[in-house]
């Protein structure tokens, strides 16, 4: 039998892509080596929010006198924290099979590689199977960057997903890299009374946010008992009495931070695993495979999808390009935009963006129009004891907006009003004028939209 599609990946641009197919009435074969869910619903996305809300709740349970509430005894079992995180990770990925199921998708488990266009051969527990398939995405993800410095190999050096897998809480943590997965997993273990360090070599943490906001998440990690070391280079590590002592150098000389656990965040990199690049012919860039706004590689009947084309490397793009990727098999003219595409940091308190910084605007040489409310401001964030942060709105000389951010109560969802805005081309004016319930979070956003045109309200 000859597929319509075949997909190489079952990860969230993948097996969503899948369901798109059959959603369309094609013929469509699923091929994964490990889990339903990839690396996101496995050993990512959602197991760390998993953790973040357990430490969510333990920050809030520390504060509970300040709402008048006693609860006696707190200790933190971290096993059963574990626990729980895989128990939602095993019922997200059975939600998943069952998808598979009721849409009549073939799901092989096995490792494929796809070496010829028309055929994906898979290696599974019964041999190797050869499936022909006239249209082949390939979403195979990325893996964890392995940084080459003189002991990244010692037992205790770990990558996110390897942390994951601890059961037992570490006494002092060293994170490598202050972007998004490293400053997660410093807020989280920080919360539950680890003695954290961020290492970073840039100025800054966050680099690709708008600057005002690592600015301002900065102190606040400091004042919580984290150490944050910008502008540090990490020269080795080695093992003393032990445990570990990870040597950084930064302006001031070189110095050692003991450490039972450090944590490599520096990044990710596409995934080729399977997929023979030079047999095929595959145009590559930077390390990726490259695609068109179709998601289309430069071979016929070959997309990809997700992380393994580079870019924005988040599990709602790769979503995002999956669905494009079929939609075009089946005959649609779409393409995929990255006008609008949310971003949500997860630290304490919790960032979300979208659209343009405005250090992005000045390099344009754009002309903007900025407003902030903070939510110090907002009744809502107040009474919930959440009151550090702001909303702050670029537009454009029109008053239309071009890109926010968040940080704040709830930012990852409160960013939603803004993706749409952004992607639909609304003014600041159109948020503004639109009611808002009271008292509620997102009314910060309105806001911070009067602000754009005129003045915030409740703001002297």
């Amino acid at each position: 039998m000859e597929y319509q599609v075949g997909i190489l990946g079952g990860g969230p641009g993948g097996y969503v892509c899948a369901l798109r197919a059959a959603q369309l009435g094609l013929s469509v074969v699923l091929i994964e080596g490990e889990r339903l869910g990839g690396t996101c619903l496995n050993r990512g996305c959602i197991p760390t929010k998993a953790l973040v809300t357990s430490a969510d709740l333990w920050r809030e349970i520390g504060r509970a006198a300040e709402f008048g509430l006693n609860v006696g005894e707190k200790r933190v079992d971290y096993a059963a924290v574990i626990a729980r995180k895989n128990q939602v990770v095993n019922s997200l990925v059975g939600g998943v099979e069952k998808l598979m199921k009721a849409a009549n998708i073939r799901v092989v488990k096995g490792w494929g590689e796809f070496k010829v266009v028309g055929q994906i051969s898979v290696t599974t527990e019964n041999g190797v199977e050869h499936i022909s398939v006239e249209n082949v995405v390939l979403a195979t993800g990325s893996s964890s960057i392995r940084i080459p410095i003189s002991g990244a190999d010692l037992p205790g050096v770990v990558t996110s997903e390897e942390l994951l897998e601890e059961t037992e809480l570490p006494k002092r943590l060293v994170v490598i890299g202050g972007g998004v997965i490293g400053l997660e997993f410093a807020s989280i273990f920080q919360t539950f009374g680890v003695q954290v360090s961020v290492v970073e070599m840039l100025p800054t943490l966050l680099p690709a946010l708008d600057e005002e906001i690592p600015k301002r998440l900065t102190p606040l990690l400091k004042r919580s008992g984290m150490e944050i070391l910008t502008k540090t280079a990490v020269k080795k590590i080695y093992q003393e009495g032990g445990g570990l002592i990870v040597e950084v150098e930064d302006a001031k000389g070189v110095k050692g931070i003991p450490a039972d656990r450090v944590l490599l965040s520096t990044g990710r990199r596409p995934s080729l695993r399977g997929i023979d690049v030079d047999n095929l012919g595959l145009e590559m860039e930077k390390g990726a495979i490259k695609v068109n706004a179709q998601m289309q590689t430069n071979l016929p009947h070959v997309y990809a999808i997700g992380d393994v084309v580079g870019g924005i490397m988040l599990a709602h793009v790769a979503t995002a390009e999956g669905i494009i990727a079929i939609e075009h098999i089946g005959g649609s003219s779409v393409a995929m935009s990255y006008r609008a595409i949310p971003s949500a940091i997860f630290t304490h308190p919790e960032i979300a963006t979208v659209g343009y910084t405005e250090q992005e605007l000045k390099a344009l040489g754009k002309v903007y129009r900025v407003s902030k409310f903070p939510f110090s401001a907002n009744g809502k964030a107040l009474a919930m004891g959440e009151s550090v942060g702001l909303v702050k709105i670029l537009a454009d000389e029109e008053g239309v907006i071009v890109g926010a951010s968040i940080m704040g109560p709830q930012a990852s969802s409160l960013i939603a009003e803004l993706v749409i805005a952004v992607e639909k081309g609304l003014s600041a004016e159109n948020i503004a004028r639109t009611v808002h319930a009271h008292p509620t979070l997102p009314e910060a956003i309105m806001e911070a939209a009067h602000g754009i045109g005129s003045k915030p309200l409740h703001l002297a």
